[in-house]
Parts: C-alpha cells; sequence; structure tokens
C-alpha cells in the first residue's frame, strides 16, 4: 500500500487544487527529505500533477517533483498539518500538501526528467501482455507486482486480479494458457477501476486514506485479499494464505488453478 488505485485517487484529489497554483515554500521535517528545498527555485507554478505506476509527478517546468509513498504513505491537503507523521509539506496560497508517512519509507526527489524503470500501466490494449508473459519463469503473482512488467500492482490487487481471472498464483508466468491470458487480460484493468471507483482500499489499519482523510471503499469488496480461513465468495471453500515472495498471498485453492 499503496498502489495504483489509491495514489490515483490522491493525484485526482489534489490536482485541482494545485495545478495552476504557485507553490510557494517546500518544508522539510524529515531529514532524509532535507534536499528536496535546495533543488527547487521557489516560487514556481505547478503546471500539472499526474501519476505513472504508483509514483505522484508535480510538473515545475523545468524540473519534476516525483513522490513515491512506499508502504505507509499519503498525500493530504489541508490549511494545517493532519495527524500523523508529517515528513514534508509543500505550500500553496490556500493550504498545503502533506507527505504524511508513519514508516519514513516515502521518497521525494527533484529532477528533470522521471526515468522509472516501469512497465505500461496496466489500461488501455492489453495485447502486449501475452508476448510479455511467455518470456519469464516468474510465479504470475510476482510478474504482476513486478513494476518493470506492468506499472502500479501491488500485494492486494494482485491477489484480487488472479482470483477474478482463477489462475494459481504460483503458477510460471509463460505456462499460461492462452484462454487463462485474456481471462488476465480482462481481470487487470476490471479490478484496477473497480478499486478506484471506490477511491481505492483501507484496511483495517486505517493507513490509507485520500487527500482530506476519506476512506477507500474497496475493502468490503475484496473477494481473497486478507480473508484467510473465510468462505470464498464463489465456491465456499476457504480461502488460503501462503508466502510467495516474502508477501503474504491469499487464493481460493478451488477456484484459482
Amino acid at each position: 500500500m499503496p498502489e495504483l488505485p489509491e495514489v490515483e485517487t490522491m493525484v485526482q484529489g489534489l490536482r485541482p487544487l494545485v495545478e495552476g497554483e504557485t507553490l510557494l515554500a517546500v518544508e522539510a521535517h524529515d531529514p532524509k527529505l532535507v534536499h528536496v528545498r535546495p533543488a527547487l527555485d521557489l516560487p514556481v507554478e505547478v503546471r500539472a500533477l499526474a501519476r505513472r505506476g504508483k509514483y505522484a509527478l508535480f510538473d515545475l517546468g523545468d524540473r519534476l517533483l516525483v513522490i513515491h509513498l512506499r508502504m505507509s504513505g499519503r498525500l493530504a491537503w489541508g490549511a494545517s498539518a493532519p495527524e500523523g507523521r508529517v515528513r514534508l509539506a509543500l505550500r500553496f496560497p490556500d493550504g498545503a500538501v502533506y507527505l504524511v508517512d508513519p514508516r519514513r519509507l516515502g521518497t521525494a526527489e527533484v529532477v528533470r526528467e522521471f526515468k522509472g524503470e516501469l512497465g505500461p500501466e496496466p489500461f488501455g490494449d492489453l495485447s502486449w501482455l501475452p508476448t510479455a508473459l511467455k518470456g519469464s519463469r516468474m510465479p504470475i503473482k510476482l510478474w504482476l507486482m513486478d513494476q518493470r512488467k506492468i506499472a502500479g500492482i501491488g500485494n492486494i490487487y494482485a491477489a484480487e486480479i488472479l482470483f477474478r481471472a482463477g489462475i494459481d498464483p504460483r503458477r510460471p508466468a509463460r505456462g499460461l494458457e492462452p484462454a487463462e491470458v485474456r481471462r488476465l487480460e480482462n481481470a487487470i484493468p476490471e479490478v484496477l477501476q473497480a478499486a478506484l471507483a471506490e477511491a481505492g482500499t483501507t484496511l483495517p489499519d486505517g493507513v490509507y486514506q485520500g487527500p482530506n482523510g476519506e476512506r477507500g471503499g474497496f475493502a468490503v469488496e475484496l473477494s481473497v485479499y486478507g480473508r484467510e480461513g473465510e468462505p470464498c465468495p464463489t465456491c465456499g471453500a476457504p480461502v488460503q494464505r501462503m508466502i510467495l515472495g516474502g508477501r503474504g498471498t491469499y487464493f481460493c485453492p478451488c477456484c484459482q488453478r
């Protein structure tokens, strides 16, 4: 967390508040981020705010401010600092964007050009997917989470995508049958769009919130993630959990083959 739907929700919420506005000041409240302010010539106009994969990109003309929220970061808006560990504040005439990050894992960099090693976005034409999968021996869940292969998918949505597609997360990517790849092509955008429509997923820990503190509503629609021992919504078999690539992986042993 956060993954594509959560980052996109934050970007969409902040876009009308910062695009075309003047960034007046940058305040680093964490020694890890003190390099950000000297790299900017302030004040500066935010020309656009966009998302690429799990990154938020503030277009400042000849510079980009690139923020990656990692495991526990979020971007909040307000006239005063929200609750939680505020690591960075971007001040505008009518408020500020705050990087709130309890684990201090998020990053912020000022660059001339974004060079993240990211695969394609998981929307639109996915006709490239069969060829990309054929070249990899990786378990399909780890393939989906590899940002170099496809951008924006993390642990939660990889589990949900594979459940919808009926594919065992341990299967090698290159071993999927054509019909399974087609199901995967459909499941990837379907799950992500459904999560985006609900402003993302706020888990019981409450860490993820939208820019104004709103909670994502997709948690109630999760079919397998976080539901170990609960009945599969399709067949009723208990959802299982295993460790794959160091991450907890949830799946239905009957529906996913």
